[in-house]
């Protein structure tokens, strides 16, 4: 049997939606209604905090939130508290683990080897450090993961910093680490970088760490189209 991934590129999306939308997509893929499912996308201004972050690295007063029009969010993830927004490619692979490795522990360490070889592309080397989920250039980290697995089936994923405003990461302790700074393509780089270039260079490191042999995009009787309409609709709504 071929191993299919379909692939969703959105552009910037509120993060509640995008959660909603997961969350649909993850009951498609556990009742085997739909391939595995990579989507990669941006959110406006925002704060995730995962299950066992530690509020006091919510430094932003309610000022700063509101000045920076910062929407904050408690969710089911793993890690701590980070920061999504604008410039920045924000992955959610949806994908039965069965199919590869029912292993979270070397499933993280893939996501963190395709941001890996996808900074190689730009002739950077990124790395893991022992100790912490994510990936460095140095003691700079350029992405951030986070992850659910239920049923061996993922949710949520990778924060990969593009051309991201990195002072917004100052009403954070990014993941709770004080001693660490943050980075991207772009200040490594010292020139913007194009999205939709390094979406690609993603996608294929993903199919080819993961294993997958056929690439699908959506298109109007499938599953995933239908579902995307809905939300959009439930907005307007």
């Amino acid at each position: 049997m071929i191993k299919k991934l379909t692939y969703i590129n959105l552009d910037t999306i509120d993060y509640k939606d995008a959660w909603d939308f997961q969350k649909r997509i993850f009951e498609l893929r556990y009742k085997n209604e739909i391939d595995d499912v990579l989507i990669l996308l941006e959110h406006p201004h925002t704060y995730t905090l995962g299950k066992t972050a530690d509020k006091e690295n919510l430094i932003g007063s309610e000022e700063y939130l509101k000045k920076n029009k910062i929407s904050v969010y408690d969710i089911d993830r793993g890690g701590d508290i980070t920061y999504h927004g604008p410039g920045q490619i924000v992955g959610y692979p949806v994908i039965n683990l069965n199919n590869w490795k029912p292993d979270t522990h070397k499933y993280l360490r893939g996501l963190e080897e395709v941001i890996i070889k996808t900074c190689s592309d730009y002739s950077l080397n990124a790395k893991r450090v022992d100790g912490y989920t994510g990936v460095w250039i140095e003691n700079r980290k350029i992405a951030a993961i986070g992850i659910k697995v239920s049923r061996w089936i993922t949710m949520h994923g990778f924060a990969f910093n593009v051309n991201t405003d990195l002072s917004m990461f100052n009403g954070i302790i990014p993941c709770g680490i004080k001693d660490k700074d943050v980075t991207s393509l772009q200040r490594e780089l010292e020139r913007e970088i194009d999205i939709d270039e390094v979406k690609e260079k993603l996608l294929n490191h993903f199919k080819e760490y993961f294993e997958y042999e056929q690439i699908n995009t959506m298109d109007e009787n499938n599953l995933i189209e239908k579902e995307i309409i809905k939300i959009k609709s439930e907005r307007v709504l």
